[in-house]
């Protein structure tokens, strides 16, 4: 039925069909349907192009065309066996919680002692200026901010006062010195 339709649409072109070997190893076999034009001084007359043996001959063929098409239909949907999905797993890192740090700025005359909080991932979060010693007790003032904060537990907040006043210590005994 196509054939015969192109061949009303477009006079001058003859439309063939041919089984050729497919490339691809499921099937075997591939239509192929070809236009080719044919030169003018060969053009059959309106009559001899339209007779009923020309037009069960276009019939015929489109009737193979798609009992091959058929045949080819039933086959792609016999698919060879799948090989089963292979299960992946999802390896989920733990999240590390996130930590208070102290800060020193270490100077001649000064030390400085900050607290900050530090989200893996992300980065820090300031959570005091810088206290600084001697000019100020910066010990108290730690020991008051981390108080304040409900969140910090008083296991945390001991560690945290003993680190600073092992530092402060160092840096009593070193004289403000790094050597």
């Amino acid at each position: 039925m196509l054939s015969s339709s192109m061949a009303l649409l477009q006079p001058n072109v003859i439309p063939t069909l041919s089984l050729k070997p497919s490339t691809f190893p499921s099937h075997s076999q591939s239509l192929a349907l070809s236009l080719r034009p044919i030169k003018v001084s060969h053009f059959p007359s309106s009559k001899s192009l339209f007779s009923s043996s020309k037009l069960s001959a276009f019939a015929a063929q489109a009737d193979a065309a798609q009992q091959i098409l058929g045949e080819d239909e039933a086959t792609s949907s016999e698919s060879p066996p799948q090989p089963q999905p292979q299960k992946l797993g999802v390896v989920v890192k733990p999240t590390e919680k996130p930590r208070l740090v102290l800060k020193f700025i270490w100077m001649e005359k000064n030390i400085g002692i900050a607290l900050d909080q530090m989200i893996p991932g992300h980065g820090t979060v300031p959570l005091s200026p810088y206290y600084f010693w001697p000019r100020k007790d910066a010990w108290e003032e730690l020991k008051e901010l981390l108080e304040s904060k409900p969140w910090i537990s008083q296991k945390q907040m001991i560690i945290l006062l003993n680190q600073a006043t092992d530092i402060i210590n160092l840096w009593q005994q070193s004289g403000g010195n790094l050597a």
